[in-house]
């Protein structure tokens, strides 16, 4: 089998003047053995001294070239050995959701052994966080091996010790006996715009220090991946199999990325790849390396996304905010006073534009600290202080006479929730409203996403405990938009219908 050295050659210039990037110098080597480390932190620092001279204007290729060279100490590869008794997992005994996002071979980017086999191998990357040894990683890298080898820039194999993981963010925090490293800075995740140049660094297919460009694509992007918590950064820098766990680096050097999935119908790169950003990374490293666990914030509400009938709903001027559905009992959003129906506006002074990024800003928050939120509630703001609590790893949920009667206006068929009917659909049998036992195809309610299951509890804030109550609540309705709250598997959701003609 044809395969290509680990060792990279560079090439050797002292460059002076105008050449590349002014008055910059460019020192690289060519050689066909692994040279020092320390030579690789003399590059590293010529670089860094060359990024702080260079503008905004100067040449592209003198700032890849430089980025590079920085990069370089702080970047290493993460070889992985699981030990196994049976025959290897097939290709399909992936995750559906992991082989979408990550490809087939992602796991395993060499041919593992036959059903003979003992070992299963994974390749992946990795950044060095703390000079004394702490590297950064994603968890699929490591997730279940009996053995961590990291290779440094200069060669050196060496073995890893993993200190941590967090699945839900697929992070995860490695430590190596090396003495003094070179970590590499954390940009601010936040401040990346889309358009923006970036590099991503690792080692596709153990090809490693390898070194791709692209740009941010998009920010705040999640899949469909449940139990993690995802604003990733979207880039076309090539990202293959072998990347994961590798830096995504602006041109000024620093970190704002941890590379962790492509979107793929092959395996390979299809030029729409995913990064943890750095914001994410800095909490959940720091957070393992002090706590050796993760500890998120708890608020205890339901929240989703505003549309514009929703805000139109509740007199709101604006999409950018946070509207709470429901909230948990005994949570510390019912304590501090929040109700289904307040829309969140501000997070400890800064702006909440969406739900995902509410969820993000309250998990990041220490258990125990005080937070305050800035709402929206009757037509006024007012600012609720709350104590955010520990979100526990499987999290909170909520506790959970007439005859059928059809909203012609809507297309929905309701009837009365009785206590046997609130049973059987895992709600506590005092619970109340109307349940949804059919929506007519290509109707106000099947286009506003109603479903059959649904369980009406209130029609424009006018509770609901009956199929009488619930016709009275429509017909005081004259060609307005309905607002419904509705229980759905277990929670609570404002739903907006369209307009009713009477």
């Amino acid at each position: 089998m044809f395969r290509v050295s680990r060792q990279l050659v560079f090439v050797a210039a002292a460059v002076l003047g105008g050449a590349v990037g002014g008055g910059l110098v460019m020192l690289r080597y060519e050689s066909q053995t692994p040279f020092s480390y320390a030579q690789d932190v003399r590059v590293a620092q010529i670089a860094r001294s060359n990024l702080a001279e260079l503008s905004d204007l100067d040449d592209l290729s003198a700032r890849f070239l430089n980025v590079s060279d920085a990069l370089r100490p702080s970047v290493v590869s993460v070889n992985s050995v699981q030990r196994v008794q049976a025959r290897q997992p097939r290709r399909q005994d992936l995750p559906e959701e992991f082989r979408r996002f990550f490809g087939d071979d992602f796991f395993a980017p060499f041919p593992s052994p036959g059903p003979q086999g003992r070992e299963r191998r994974g390749l992946g990357s990795g950044v060095i966080y703390s000079s004394d040894g702490y590297i950064v990683t994603n968890n699929h890298v490591v997730a279940d091996a009996d053995e961590v080898e990291i290779t440094l820039s200069d060669g050196r194999k060496l073995p890893a010790e993993v200190v941590g993981t967090d699945p839900r963010t697929d992070l995860a925090v490695l430590k190596i006996d090396a003495g003094e490293l070179v970590p590499a800075p954390l940009g601010d995740s936040d401040a990346t715009q889309v358009g923006e140049w970036v590099l991503a660094m690792g080692s596709p297919f153990g090809l490693e220090q390898t070194v791709t460009a692209g740009i941010i694509s998009a920010k705040g992007r999640e899949m469909d991946v449940q139990r993690m918590f995802q604003d990733f950064l979207q880039t076309d820098a090539a990202i293959n199999p072998g990347n994961s766990g590798g830096p995504l680096v602006n041109l000024r050097g620093e970190v704002i990325g941890i590379n962790t999935a492509i979107a793929t119908r092959t395996g390979g790169y299809m030029g729409v790849g995913f990064a943890i950003p750095s914001k994410m990374v800095e909490m959940v490293a720091a957070s393992i390396i002090e706590d050796g666990e993760v500890r998120r914030g708890r608020l205890g509400a339901l929240i989703q996304d505003l549309t514009e009938e929703l805000a139109s709903s509740f007199n709101f001027d604006s999409t950018e905010g946070v509207l709470i559905g429901d909230v948990v009992p005994d949570s510390p959003a019912e304590e501090a006073g929040l109700q289904a129906g307040d829309i969140v506006i501000e997070f400890n002074g800064q702006p909440v534009r969406d739900a995902s990024q509410l969820r993000h800003a309250v998990a990041a928050t220490a258990p125990e600290t005080e937070a305050t939120l800035l709402i929206f509630r009757d037509g006024q703001r007012q600012t609720i202080d709350v104590t955010i609590g520990l979100l526990e790893e499987e999290g909170a949920r909520m506790p959970s006479a007439d005859q059928d009667a059809t909203a012609m206006d809507l297309g929905v068929t309701v009837q009365s929730l009785t206590p046997e009917l609130a049973k059987q659909l895992g709600y506590s049998p005092d619970e109340q409203g109307v349940v949804v036992t059919d929506v007519e195809q290509g109707s106000v309610g099947a286009r506003g996403g109603m479903r059959a299951g649904d369980v009406i509890v209130d029609v424009n804030g006018q509770p609901v405990r009956n199929v009488r109550d619930f016709r009275e609540a429509l017909d005081r309705v004259a060609d307005a938009p309905v607002r419904l709250r509705v229980k759905r598997d277990g929670v609570s959701l404002f739903v907006v219908l369209g307009r009713v003609n009477r």
